[in-house]
């Protein structure tokens, strides 16, 4: 029988050297074996010595196969991220994306490779993360993950099958189709389509992610604990600096590893939890359209 192939990390870096060093640590601790890092260019010449750090860092890493790409222009998280993701999905079937904030327990890296290889031919699952919260993970799960509709950017991994047309629409289209097909704006909380429709301004990719998984009635599996801390929550985060009411407690060892793969099927109480968690009610072009179709 011949041998999984190897699923890399893609990891994007910018100028927070200090933060990148944690990260690369913690992904030698998880035996990672390859790893194909996206290293944006500077913003002017303010930051240009700590990319410079950034990239001598990366160079340097010799326990991994680590394949750098060095960005000649500063592209922004959003579409360093798009592009990356995009040509490496043109190479691997799967792949797991991280970001230079983002540390993790032992055993992540092989829970989620696990769930990859197990999901990989099941078009209902979309995507795999390692992280969650206490405020949106379902009680009464024990160690076990679950499905969620909301996709994730903190640790995720996906197939090249569900990265498929990610560059062919923004978020306000996406979220346009998702409304056709039945579901609201705000399903999974009401700071979705505000994200989507500051999208190209902010140069942000996540909130598309989202609509990509709900236009085509995708899952996101999730740990039931957490595996990933952002350690970003500072002046020098590019797009965590309010996420600090997110920020998990210590983190614990990767749950254990199903036996048997689990069917894909939405938890109940996702929405539920999500609408609590980031409350309110999106005042769009598509409100009235939702009340009078009695959209959730």
């Amino acid at each position: 029988m011949s041998a999984s192939p190897i699923i890399p990390v893609v990891l994007f870096a910018y100028a927070r050297p200090d933060h990148l060093a944690r990260v690369l640590r913690c992904l030698r601790a998880n035996e990672v074996p390859l790893v194909l890092a996206f290293a944006d260019g500077p913003n002017g010449s303010a930051n240009a010595e700590v990319v410079k750090e950034v990239r001598k860092l990366l160079r340097s890493v010799t326990w991994c196969d680590l394949r750098l790409t060095e960005r000649a222009e500063n592209l922004g998280l959003g579409r360093n991220v798009l592009a990356g993701v995009t040509e490496v999905a043109s190479r691997h079937d799967a792949f797991i994306v991280w970001e230079d904030d983002l540390v993790c327990a032992p055993g992540t890296y092989a829970w989620m490779c696990a769930a990859l290889r197990r999901y990989a031919a099941d078009p209902r699952v979309m995507s795999v993360t390692a992280w969650t919260h206490p405020r949106v993970v379902p009680s009464a799960i024990g160690d076990q993950p679950y499905f969620d509709g909301r996709a994730e950017c903190w640790g995720w991994g996906a197939w090249a099958r569900s990265w498929r047309g990610m560059s062919d629409e923004g978020a306000m289209e996406k979220l346009a189709s998702t409304l056709r097909y039945g579901t609201a704006a705000d399903a999974y909380g009401a700071d979705l389509p505000v994200m989507a429709k500051n999208e190209r301004q902010q140069n942000t990719w996540a909130v598309r992610w989202t609509y990509h998984h709900l236009k085509h009635g995708g899952l996101c599996l999730r740990p039931p604990w957490s595996m990933v801390e952002n350690i970003g929550f500072d002046a020098t985060a590019t797009n965590a600096a309010d996420a600090g009411n997110w920020a998990n407690g210590p983190l614990r060892s990767a749950p254990p590893i199903p036996e048997s793969g689990q069917e894909p099927v939405l938890h109940p109480d996702c929405r539920r939890l999500w609408t609590r968690a980031n409350p309110g009610r999106w005042a769009g072009p598509w409100r009235r359209l939702r009340a009078n179709r009695g959209w959730r």
